[in-house]
């Protein structure tokens, strides 16, 4: 069983940073950020392979988040730089249940989730 514990959130203007972190348990695995922005559907954000060498982006963040890790600490970070007020939602850790090259952005494919912390993106 993976437990995973989110960080990081809070309230911010827009062009804003603000860095996520995702403390995570077991061994290093494929990871993921997900996001349910209010009244939607919860969406793929980005991922990365076990080893950081492969990373995928939704288009709506490229160039702006940046996904990574730290094995000696067993985290995951998302590092969000020039946010909008469309970023704002409840971000989500995601921990597969293999670590390989493949970076999926589907739902199914993460078997454990941390709980969630808010950003909020005011304009």
């Amino acid at each position: 069983q993976v437990q995973l514990v989110e960080s990081g959130g809070g309230l911010v203007q827009a062009g804003s940073s603000l860095r996520l972190s995702c403390a995570a348990s077991g061994r290093a695995v494929n990871m993921g950020w997900f996001r349910q922005p209010p009244g939607k559907e919860r969406e793929f954000v980005a991922g990365l392979s076990s080893s950081g060498g492969s990373t995928y982006y939704a288009d709506s963040v490229k160039g702006r988040f940046t996904i990574s890790r730290d094995n000696a600490k067993n985290t995951v970070y998302l590092q969000m730089n020039s946010l909008k007020p469309e970023d704002t939602a409840v971000y989500y850790c995601a921990a597969a249940d293999y670590g390989n090259w493949y970076v999926s952005a589907r739902e199914k494919d993460y078997a454990y989730w941390g709980q969630g912390t808010q950003v909020t993106v005011s304009s």
